[in-house]
């Protein structure tokens, strides 16, 4: 049986293009046919920006493979998550299927450094990074959070049947 994955993620510049497809690459490497997987930047029809796509358009095209998936592998990383991948999120965590949260920021944990933990009290000096906790939380309901596409990619392999 072929696992569906909707790999959820921004993808309106260079830099996040090529990096979904760097990480559903490696997948595809690993796993070859066991693996569906639904990376929304190549679907042309709703996400070639040339073109045009109204809000219909692009809500029941990815929520028609959002139906379809056993898996939703949702890209973090960010200044905030991306609000449609928020939403996408909400939508897939409402079909009570599993989530891997690929959160990557550099700026996580103390590295036992205690001058980053005293510089919490001095006004916007805080050396760490932020995600939404509902967000973080409804992935860790129904799945878990990673830290790095090495470990999404071997997470994975957990999935399939």
């Amino acid at each position: 049986m072929t696992l569906k994955i909707y790999f959820g993620a921004p993808l309106f510049n260079e830099m996040e293009q090529m990096y979904n497809a760097h990480v559903v690459k490696q997948i595809r490497e690993k796993y070859g046919d066991k693996v569906d997987i639904y990376l929304p930047q190549e679907n042309d029809s709703i996400n070639d920006k040339s073109g045009f796509a109204d809000s219909l358009a692009i809500t029941q095209g990815d929520n028609d493979y959002l139906e379809e998936a056993d898996l939703l592998i949702a890209m973090l990383d960010g200044v905030t998550p991306d609000s449609g991948l928020s939403a996408e999120l909400g939508y897939f965590y409402s079909m009570n299927r599993p989530i891997l949260g690929l959160y990557t920021d550099v700026r996580q944990g103390t590295h036992g450094n205690q001058e980053k933990i005293e510089a919490l009290d001095d006004l916007a000096e805080s050396q760490f990074s932020y995600i939404n906790l509902y967000t973080v939380g409804l992935v860790k309901i129904r799945g878990e959070m990673l830290n790095s596409s090495k470990a999404l990619v071997e997470k994975i392999g957990e999935y399939i049947r």
